[in-house]
């Protein structure tokens, strides 16, 4: 059949290994600008903040393969900034004594009641914060 159509029998298979040269440099091109985002922003930007950069150039990929073109391929990761080292944490006001222990099986209906709220807003308006 090739010799038919005057087609060398190499040719399906230089087909076969340039097939994805569209796409290797379309990815060459992502890394490009990757690369180039993050130095700019002095290395501070991780693979979620350069997706969405990425996303705003036009370029539509996933958050995962985001971050294997960074930190996979690229070897470039955020950096980490220090907490404070001043940073004194607060003391609780109120410590109450767990009665429950972590036992939330009732023996009869309405024995055991449990809630978790942060904030109550009061009748007249304020906030009273718990």
């Amino acid at each position: 059949m090739l010799k038919k159509f005057n087609i060398y029998p190499n040719a399906y298979y230089n087909y076969l290994k340039n097939r994805k040269a569209d796409y290797y440099k379309k990815k060459e091109k992502i890394k490009a600008v990757i690369i180039d985002i993050y130095h700019s922003h002095g290395g501070v930007d991780g693979y979620r903040v350069m997706h969405e950069y990425l996303r705003r150039r036009g370029y539509n990929i996933s958050c995962l393969t985001t971050h294997v073109y960074m930190n996979k391929e690229l070897k470039l990761f955020s950096l980490t900034r220090k907490r404070k080292p001043n940073y004194k944490y607060g003391a609780p006001h109120k410590v109450f004594e767990n009665k429950l222990c972590r036992n939330f099986d009732a023996s009869e209906i309405n024995t055991k009641w449990c809630t978790d709220f942060t904030y109550l807003f009061l009748t007249n308006g304020q906030k009273r914060y718990n």
